[in-house]
């Protein structure tokens, strides 16, 4: 049997850190300090599971293209780790947009913060 593996995708100092939880599963985190780090990372290692905050581009210059920081990833996850199953924390008031990338990507879940270790622990495999 092969180890899980997840990439953390921390982008700001509100991201929980649930290194506890993920190693009582036996669980291989991998912290990737921006979404262009974590777009690289892909290229070598196929991950079972992401986990990222989801922040809204309210005065992004894409046109609609991209709802926020997620989208690139999201669309690159699909060449590389098509498997991979996404967890997606996000603030209440940007829950919506949350649900509009879930339309276009598919996500695991959509945890609205703060999210607490039980929260994560709920959306992966084993148990404590």
């Amino acid at each position: 049997m092969s180890e899980t593996l997840l990439f953390s995708i921390v982008e700001s100092p509100g991201h929980p850190d649930f290194g506890d939880v993920y190693q009582r599963r036996g669980i291989r985190e991998v912290r990737l300090r921006s979404i262009r780090k974590a777009i690289q990372a892909l290229q070598h290692q196929c991950p079972d599971y992401v986990v990222a905050e989801f922040f809204y581009g309210y005065g992004n210059n894409y046109a609609g293209a991209n709802l926020g920081n997620l989208d690139v990833f999201l669309a690159s996850l699909q060449k590389y780790a098509p498997d991979a199953r996404v967890i997606v924390m996000v603030e209440r008031q940007e829950r919506q947009h949350a649900d509009r990338l879930a339309e276009r990507y598919p996500l695991h879940a959509v945890l609205v913060q703060p999210v607490n270790a039980a929260d994560i622990a709920g959306c992966l495999p084993g148990a404590d």
